[in-house]
């Protein structure tokens, strides 16, 4: 391999805008072959701009049409926007996936529920371990995150070392997994790093981040304090938080109980990579009945106010098994993520009126971000010292802020938007194509384009309501019996303005000419237009309209 015979860039489809998912691609070029290979393929979840959609997707289309030359597919640790999309997007790639235990162990969960647990080929790969990919020469590096066995790839090109970070901070007391791996990086810069591809999520606070140490201390001083039932809601997948409010409670002389099925399955992938090790096995939603009030610390999922979680339940009264109220407390171990904060409020409100007792990290020190602050991102620069700075995983504010760090020390900045491919070497570092992208909404078990129709036509009836309009004919085509009128989400059904869009309908499909009504397409298509102008200019709306017609 020669540098004149070969080329490297760089390909974010997913990750450089608000929406948090995460799906990268690198392609190594030589001889004219091209060789591809991913790093994370994570879920976003969706905000108040897309209500027509919950869960969203990369549309992989780009890599699917190359799956013959992707050689893997990298995952830095085992966040639901680095692996969610794993499950609904591998049938697309096909390729194998390489992860440390504790992320492959989540994996597996969530390809056995998507049936695929005998198709797809997971190489476990050890923290800090160098390793293969094809063409590709990789190497983990250990960083401390708000999960276990998060790791930062170094990638060897014969231009030079790329940095994919991943997710990471600066935290010199993890209590679960090690510290950042300094000297790793410091040893890559002495080896020379071309560029770093670097996470720019907490890149706007200053100073150094929290630590997790600091966090335990608050929770246990909170906790002992607290009389009654006490619930605290987390991230599910933060295994240090998780063994944080445990140890917490369990000081305090309370029971722990795990209620939500991620909570349920974060322990036993975090007992079965040997975390929690001395801890005593979680209770479980069941056995509620069998320990007092203050005897009882639960942990439970729904911190982002999601509508079907198990602390969104007990807030509404509606949960199977626990339900909550004066005397109780329910602590926020967690941020609110951009997007989700009126859910959050909601839920807050409704356990409030049940006359529960909220606390965040407004009243101590409950919580801490898993992200580089900015004084930790200047002091991974001091050490890799990276000519130049791909800002990603953030929004563009946050992305334009990570680049005017980087050139305070040192490394010239380049912004990208997804699909944008960067050339790495040889020649300048620039954008030189662009590849095309797209979200895909994940509906059930279905995957749509967020610009296809079904979606199009969801958001439209979720602004303008729907009018849909029945009627039957006779083998010529005469109208038998009167039409019938249905409007949800725009009108009541005894609205007078009902009346009179049935009556005006009627006879406009009474005009229609005799050349229309043999043809049932061109028939409905008629009666469509007449329903549109029945509903005329007063609803001050376009909603979606549709005609049924039967022919007896």
């Amino acid at each position: 391999m020669t540098e004149q015979k070969s080329d490297f860039a760089f390909l974010p489809l997913g990750g450089t805008g608000e929406i948090g998912m995460n799906f990268n691609l690198y392609r190594l070029r030589e001889d004219g072959e091209e060789h591809w290979l991913a790093i994370d393929c994570g879920i976003g979840f969706s905000g108040n701009d897309t209500p027509e959609a919950d869960v969203l997707l990369s549309d992989p289309t780009f890599i699917a049409e190359r799956r013959e030359s992707l050689h893997g597919l990298v995952i830095t640790h085992a966040h639901e926007d680095h692996v969610g999309a794993v499950a609904h997007l591998w049938r697309q790639l096909r390729c194998p996936v390489y992860a440390t235990p504790f992320t492959a162990a989540v994996l597996r969960r969530k390809l056995s529920e998507a049936n695929l647990q005998n198709q797809v080929v997971i190489h476990i790969i050890m923290p800090g371990s160098r390793f293969d990919v094809g063409p590709f020469d990789l190497q983990f590096v250990p960083v401390t995150h708000s999960i276990v066995e998060a790791q930062s790839v170094a990638i060897r090109t014969p231009h030079g070392i790329i940095i994919h970070t991943g997710d990471w901070k600066l935290d010199p007391t993890p209590l679960v997994g090690p510290v950042t791996d300094e000297d790793a990086f410091r040893a890559l810069g002495d080896e020379g790093v071309l560029a770093m591809v670097g996470d720019s999520t907490n890149v706007m606070k200053e100073g150094r981040s929290q630590s997790e140490a600091d966090v335990r201390v608050g929770l246990t001083e909170m906790i002992a304090k607290l009389e009654g039932r006490v619930a605290v809601t987390c991230f599910a997948s933060n295994v240090a938080r998780v063994e944080s409010i445990a140890k917490a409670g369990l000081a305090s002389g309370r029971e722990i109980m795990v209620v939500g099925r991620s909570l349920r399955n974060l322990e036993a992938a975090a007992r079965e990579c040997g975390y929690f090790s001395d801890l005593p096995p979680f209770l479980t939603e069941y056995d509620i009945k069998d320990v007092p009030d203050e005897n009882l610390l639960m942990i439970i999922t729904g911190s982002q106010g999601e509508a079907r979680s198990a602390l969104s339940r007990i807030a509404c009264d509606t949960h199977s098994t626990i339900s909550l109220g004066e005397g109780d407390t329910v602590i926020y171990s967690s941020r609110v993520i951009p997007g989700n904060e009126q859910a959050v409020m909601t839920v807050q409100d409704n356990l409030t009126r049940r006359g529960v007792t909220v606390l965040t990290d407004k009243d101590g020190m409950v919580h801490t971000s898993g992200h580089a602050t900015g004084g930790d991102i200047r002091h991974l620069y001091s050490l890799v010292r990276p000519r130049y700075s791909i800002p990603t995983h953030g929004e563009w504010r946050h992305l334009t802020a990570h680049g005017a760090l980087a050139r305070e020390c040192g490394a010239e900045a380049v912004l990208l938007e997804d699909g944008d491919i960067l050339n790495l070497g040889p020649g300048p570092v620039e954008v030189i194509d662009t590849a095309p992208t797209g979200l895909l909404a994940l509906d059930g078990d279905r995957l749509l384009p967020m610009t296809g129709g079904v979606l199009a036509a969801r958001r439209r009836m979720l602004f303008n309501g729907m009018v849909l309009a029945s009627f039957a004919v006779d083998d010529e085509g005469y109208v038998i019996g009167e039409p019938r009128i249905s409007a949800p989400g725009l009108l009541e059904r005894d609205d007078p303005e009902s009346t009179r869009i049935r009556e005006e309908f009627a006879y406009a499909i009474d005009e229609i000419p005799d050349e229309f009504r043999q043809d049932d397409q061109a028939f409905r298509d008629a009666a469509r237009t007449a329903l549109r102008r029945a509903l005329g200019r007063k609803l001050r709306k376009r909603p979606l309209v549709d005609v049924h017609l039967l022919r007896v």
